[in-house]
């Protein structure tokens, strides 16, 4: 089934409005899209919660994710991080700046003193491992739904 317009936006039969010049998308392609967009969207709302109870934002729960799970030597960079989280890096400087404030990152000089190197503090740790485990059963959820969709492929 696809979808096309009456010239007023309205649905005919079984069918709505298609962008001009762009392919028609079934209704099942769309309702996959919808799901997976739903799905989405639930777990940041939920990963949202889960941090704030664990102290955190949505923005520094992810940033210690990246900085714990880096593979540069010596630790994150502003650089790394600012690649890895697509940033600018005057955002990933304040982000890293406030979370060394609030003792969940420290900083350490690189060995030709321009480069510092960026390690998740044991505070930083704690936090980051409760906010994970609280939402162990929404990223279940999240891969199951991908895992559906993506068998429909």
């Amino acid at each position: 089934m696809y979808f096309a317009s009456d010239g007023r936006g309205r649905q005919s039969g079984d069918e709505l409005g298609a962008v001009p010049d762009s392919p028609r998308i079934a209704r099942a392609q769309l309702a996959d899209v919808a799901r997976f967009r739903l799905a989405l969207r639930h777990f940041e709302r939920r990963t949202a919660q889960a941090v704030k109870q664990c102290g955190l934002t949505p923005q520094r729960y992810l940033l210690l994710l990246v900085v714990a799970t880096t593979g540069e030597r010596g630790g994150a960079t502003v650089s790394s991080l600012s690649r890895d989280l697509e940033m600018p890096q005057t955002t990933v400087t304040d982000l890293v700046a406030r979370a060394v404030d609030t003792g969940l990152l420290d900083r350490t000089g690189g060995a030709d003193g321009r480069v510092s190197h960026i390690g998740v503090t044991a505070e930083g740790r704690r936090r980051l491992l409760a906010a994970v485990d609280a939402l162990r059963a929404e990223r279940s959820q999240l891969r199951q739904t991908l895992v559906e969709l993506t068998n429909l492929i």
